[in-house]
């Protein structure tokens, strides 16, 4: 039986559609930050573990430029990398996140070291660079796609942690501020560049696995965080 291309409509249907269930957003450990039931050492722990994440985006998004021979598009995702590695210093979403870490009372030291990474976070977050460095470049956009549902969790996110985690500093919520916006332009890019590249209907649903693959990755992470939190 011959598979035929999707339409647009129903190829971005698809991709919400993994978002819909399988996002990390329905995590138990995210209900619980987002109800404010955490204690303070499972706020550090996740911020902590998330940083990990972190420092490895600007990574996975060079892996994707190496990997893409097209000049219009190595120029739309070259934002990426001084978003998140500053464009001088003390600037970028990953200063943005060690600011948050001293918000909640962590020292940078402590952070940048990686002593509180837990094995699970750190296999995945590496997984997630592979992939990007050894799928195609379409398929590695396509992955990022969960940016697609992240600035409503983000918004959700920054109003739980002024509402119930006063006892960290507002100056560490500057990352939550700022990626509420980025987020959607990051999301459109992403978006049009996966409808208009994935143009055959292996490439359509190697994207879709994709997208799963990276909610995979998110889960596990917060899986770990939560083992570490559990277990500590």
């Amino acid at each position: 039986m011959e598979i035929k291309l999707w339409d647009k409509e129903t190829f971005l249907a698809r991709l919400r559609d993994v978002g819909t269930k399988q996002y990390h957003h329905q995590h138990p450990f995210h209900i619980r930050m987002n109800a404010g039931q955490l204690a303070p050492n499972a706020i550090r722990a996740w911020v902590a573990n998330r940083f990990y994440y972190q420092r490895n985006l600007p990574m996975k998004d060079a892996a994707i430029i190496s990997n893409c021979p097209i000049r219009e598009v190595r120029r739309t995702w070259l934002h990426r990398i001084s978003d998140h590695d500053g464009s001088t210093p003390g600037t970028g979403g990953i200063e943005t996140w060690l600011k948050l870490a001293e918000a909640c009372g962590m020292s940078r030291e402590e952070i940048l070291d990686e002593r509180h990474v837990a094995p699970s976070v750190r296999f995945a977050v590496d997984a997630y660079v592979n992939f990007a460095r050894s799928k195609p470049w379409p398929i590695a956009v396509a992955s990022s796609l969960t940016e697609l549902f992240a600035p409503d969790l983000m918004a959700e996110r920054l109003a739980a942690f002024q509402k119930y985690y006063t006892w960290v500093k507002p100056e560490g919520f500057d990352y939550f501020r700022g990626r509420v916006v980025q987020a959607r332009v990051d999301s459109d890019e992403g978006l049009q560049l996966t409808l208009q590249y994935c143009d055959t209907p292996a490439l359509q649903e190697e994207a879709v696995r994709a997208l799963s693959f990276k909610c995979d990755v998110l889960w596990t992470i917060l899986d770990g965080i939560q083992a570490a939190c559990t277990t500590s």
